[in-house]
């Protein structure tokens, strides 16, 4: 009988947190970890030299969110506070070798944005294409209204303009028997994402699409229907396209995929709903493209999806990552080192796109930082998590093959 293999365990641990750590992710060239905790400090790491490159106190409160974006690093924090830094970059190797890499000094804060953080929602990023940005406009963010946490509003980066207010208000309420208005029970948004598909009737044009989770564990999908206005306000021109309920308790976590085919989404019971967006749109399919997946496994945290959309890891209350088939849900592996509750997930891109060298960067030309393609597609496999337990921990996942 042969006896069955060790159990994973991480490539590397970061150790540079003193606090819980609510969020990772990887910057879209696979050359920086960035990860934020309950007190507000980030820590940005480089996947090479497995250094920090900067840690400094972004926020007075946790972190909900994190993102590099052409250069720059977005901080979302519970203080009510969404900040826009200088991005941060690997030093050259001619710097010398030292433990100790210079530069650890805060990243250049460039703006700011006033949010809402009354709830636990990060923001979502919507880059624009080059022929639909303006000076002002690169970006959409979507984030919970300034007053109302169960509705959305959507603001332009860099120039922080308010394009829609209270995504949602608009069919959320009802008249009571004494005459006043009660909102729906669906609770406030839990986690958010914003995105473009094309127009139906425009071959040049796009809509805006915004998928919401809520504290009632129901999913929603809203699109901007009107075409003779670019704003709005009280939620006005958002149709629900579709909205179902899985969970028993409120979403702790959602994920999309990368080509914005599905989502799936985790909480504090034992299911996972997956949502295949194209075929929910009709009444006919729906039922069967929205799908609960019962799991073994109660008190979920944080959930992603790796690129190729085949394979998903979800962190869990005990500390454990567990990896699933994002088509069958069948089981293909755990991940265990967190003592305490994994709190996010975060895997490397696929197909990470390459920055242009900057003065500030590690000379991408330097013949000893050029890396091999085997490594460049070992680091491409990477997936890292944090935890409760104040540690980040960097994975190396197998190919998984068909699933």
């Amino acid at each position: 009988m042969s006896t069955p293999p060790p159990p994973p365990t991480p490539k590397h641990i970061v150790r540079s947190h003193g606090a819980q750590v609510n969020v990772v992710c990887f910057s879209d060239d696979n050359e920086r970890i960035l990860s934020g905790d309950a007190v507000g400090v980030v820590v940005v790491t480089s996947t090479r030299s497995l250094r920090a490159l900067a840690n400094w106190k972004a926020h007075t409160d946790g972190l909900l969110g994190l993102q590099e974006f052409e250069g720059q690093i977005l901080t979302h924090g519970r203080d009510n506070k969404l900040h826009v830094w200088k991005g941060v970059f690997e030093p050259s190797r001619t710097l010398g070798g030292s433990a100790a890499l210079p530069g650890l000094q805060a990243p250049q804060l460039c703006y700011s944005l006033d949010v809402n953080a009354l709830n636990f929602c990060r923001f979502g990023l919507l880059p624009l294409s080059s022929e639909k940005r303006t000076d002002d406009c690169h970006a959409l963010i979507a984030v919970p209204n300034l007053v109302e946490s169960s509705y959305a509003d959507v603001w332009t980066l860099p120039g922080k303009q308010r394009l829609h207010a209270a995504i949602g208000k608009e069919g959320q309420t009802s008249p009571a028997l004494d005459g006043r208005e009660t909102r729906n029970a669906i609770g406030i948004i839990m986690s958010m994402h914003l995105m473009s598909v094309p127009h139906p009737h425009a071959a040049d044009r796009t809509r805006l699409r915004l998928l919401c989770s809520y504290e009632n564990g129901s999913v929603t999908m809203r699109e901007y229907t009107r075409d003779d206005k670019e704003t709005s306000i009280e939620g006005m021109g958002w149709d629900v396209l579709w909205s179902v309920k899985h969970h028993v308790e409120s979403v702790m976590a959602m994920a999309v995929s990368r080509d914005n085919s599905f989502a799936l989404t985790v909480s504090a019971d034992h299911l996972i709903g997956r949502y295949n967006f194209a075929d929910a749109e009709r009444p006919e399919t729906r039922e069967a493209a929205c799908a609960v997946y019962r799991t073994k496994h109660p008190g979920n945290a944080s959930v992603t999806i790796k690129d190729d959309g085949r394979v998903c890891a979800v962190g869990g209350w005990d500390g454990r990552i567990r990896l699933y088939s994002t088509k069958s849900f069948k089981p293909l592996g755990t991940l265990s080192y967190h003592k305490k509750s994994c709190q996010a997930v975060a895997v490397a891109r696929s197909q990470p796109q390459l920055l242009p060298c900057t003065s500030e960067g590690g000379g991408e030309g330097d013949e000893e930082d050029e890396m091999s393609e085997v490594e460049k597609e070992e680091r491409a496999r990477w997936l890292v998590s944090g935890g409760q337990d104040n540690r980040v921990a960097i994975w190396s996942l197998i190919e998984f093959g068909k699933t």
